[in-house]
């Protein structure tokens, strides 16, 4: 089981850690208070412009112009989680970071409960020095950034990944998701701020999560729109080069040994 390490009221990592079983006690009991996700009406703020990636515009989410929205105002310096040694945010173990904020507003989004930029503990020194620490151990392969919108993050994730470069170079990679494609980080008016954090990232999970496009079956993704890109190979081709590793599931995981299972067990009553 994954363990996730929560941030205490001291702002640095805390000592508690909760189970898997624990995380879905407290989900359960959360489904019980009948609190809903955050909804938000939604915006073309660049209607008429075409060639903006994968099924975008959206009605689904926030399709911002370029350089609308700019992190080096925005970020307020909050992560909402620190999570170490996990698997599931990339390839290989790593450790994630969740930043807060995000105005993209995806119909059905997961972490709805950290669009606000305030939500939160603020980014310390404590936090990046644990975080370096755990970087330094052999077998994580790196730091996944996420949240939130990372690359509205810019002041706090530039310090951090120029320091995970200074520290380690090419030995760990960067993975990130953001809503925004490809196409509309390449738009010219774009800040300069999202293309300097861009060129550390080694993959970018691109895409608003577009709930109508959802898909259980993704590698790393939650709806089909959204792609795994490899950035140095996209700069250098000029456009969305695909990740060479992509693997989707071709069947649904517990739907197959379901299957499986009922297969042999009706082998074993033949007998």
């Amino acid at each position: 089981m994954n363990d996730v390490v929560g941030l205490d009221e001291g702002n640095s990592p805390s000592p508690l850690v909760f189970s898997e079983r624990k995380l879905i006690s407290m989900a359960d009991e959360f489904k019980k208070t009948g609190v809903k996700r955050r909804t938000s009406a939604h915006r073309d703020f660049a209607r008429g412009e075409t060639g903006r990636g994968p099924s975008i515009p959206t009605d689904l989410a926030n399709n911002p112009r370029a350089g609308q929205w700019d992190g080096r105002r925005l970020s307020k310096n909050i992560v909402a989680d620190y999570k170490r040694f996990i698997v599931t945010d990339g390839e290989g173990i790593r450790c994630s970071l969740y930043v807060s904020g995000c105005p993209f507003h995806c119909h059905d989004c997961y972490n709805s409960s950290i669009w606000d930029f305030k939500a939160g503990h603020e980014y310390t020194q404590a936090l990046e020095d644990q975080i370096i620490s755990d970087l330094s151990l052999d077998y994580v392969q790196g730091i996944t950034l996420l949240g939130g919108e990372p690359l509205l993050n810019t002041p706090m994730l530039l310090r951090l990944t120029e320091r995970i470069r200074s520290e380690f170079g090419s030995s760990k990679d960067i993975w990130a998701w953001t809503g925004y494609t490809w196409e509309e980080l390449m738009r010219e008016g774009e800040t300069p701020d999202k293309l300097e954090l861009l060129h550390r990232i080694d993959i970018l999970v691109d895409g608003r999560y577009i709930s109508s496009l959802h898909d259980s079956l993704l590698q790393f993704r939650g709806s089909s729109n959204q792609r795994i890109l490899d950035v140095a190979k996209s700069f250098e081709a000029g456009h969305a080069v695909i990740w060479d590793k992509l693997h989707d599931q071709e069947r649904f995981i517990p739907e197959m040994y379901g299957k499986e299972r009922a297969a042999t067990e009706g082998a074993l009553e033949n007998r």
